[in-house]
């Protein structure tokens, strides 16, 4: 199986160091490079084409939040993990929204931060408890009517659309709900490009958001 190529940024050089030596006895994933700051990851990430990017929320010269900005610019498919030690609702609905594909504390498992890497690079997320209280917490007040009606009416989504939303936020890949819904999965590619563009997100995670927001799950 094709590792998963990951690159970590932390400018704390005994983190970087201790977090090299536990990434590297995951066997699904490769460490390809490490960066002390944001400036650097961007510079590493054009030579080494990753699919999976750690970073440390407090860096000099360039933060998490402003390398994730800047990253979302160029690498719209690259998988984003914003490392913290701040348990923070207001911040993590922040990085959700900018583009992250999910949130981790530092003081995590080894175990949790292996699967947020692999989960993150099968389906596009990873929300543990906390992230998804932020993002519940974050949510206004309760929608009336017809849900399908609003998505259908405010963001022309088809009924195909919301049912692969649906999909996608029960942690499908594309390839299973290709094979559930009986389509291709190039077509179901295609209904997920939709759906970005239309709802304005940046990526699953932010599908997965724009989903919970509308009480759609």
């Amino acid at each position: 199986m094709k590792k998963i190529k990951l690159i970590i940024a932390d400018d704390q050089v005994l983190f970087l160091k201790g977090l090299r030596l536990l990434i590297n006895t995951f066997d699904s994933i490769e460490l390809v490079a490490e960066a002390t700051n944001g400036e650097q990851l961007i510079k590493l990430i054009n030579i080494h084409r990753p699919d999976v990017v750690l970073i440390d929320l407090k860096m000099p010269v360039m933060d998490g939040i402003e390398a994730t900005k800047k990253i979302r610019q160029t690498n719209p498919d690259l998988k984003i993990i914003l490392l913290s030690m701040h348990n923070d609702q207001r911040i993590i609905n922040h990085i959700m929204k900018i583009g992250a594909n999910s949130y981790l504390l530092k003081n995590e498992e080894p175990e949790i931060l292996r699967e947020a890497i692999e989960e993150v690079t099968r389906k596009g997320f990873y929300f543990n408890d906390y992230v998804s209280k932020a993002l519940l917490s974050g949510i206004q007040q309760p929608r009336t009517g017809d849900i399908h009606t609003t998505l259908t009416d405010n963001y022309h989504l088809t009924r195909r659309e919301i049912e692969i939303l649906k999909l996608i936020c029960e942690e499908y890949t594309s390839g299973e709900i290709a094979q559930q819904l009986y389509i291709s999965t190039r077509t179901v590619e295609g209904h997920r490009k939709s759906l970005l563009s239309k709802t304005g997100v940046r990526n699953t995670a932010g599908l997965v958001l724009f989903a919970l927001k509308n009480q759609l799950v």
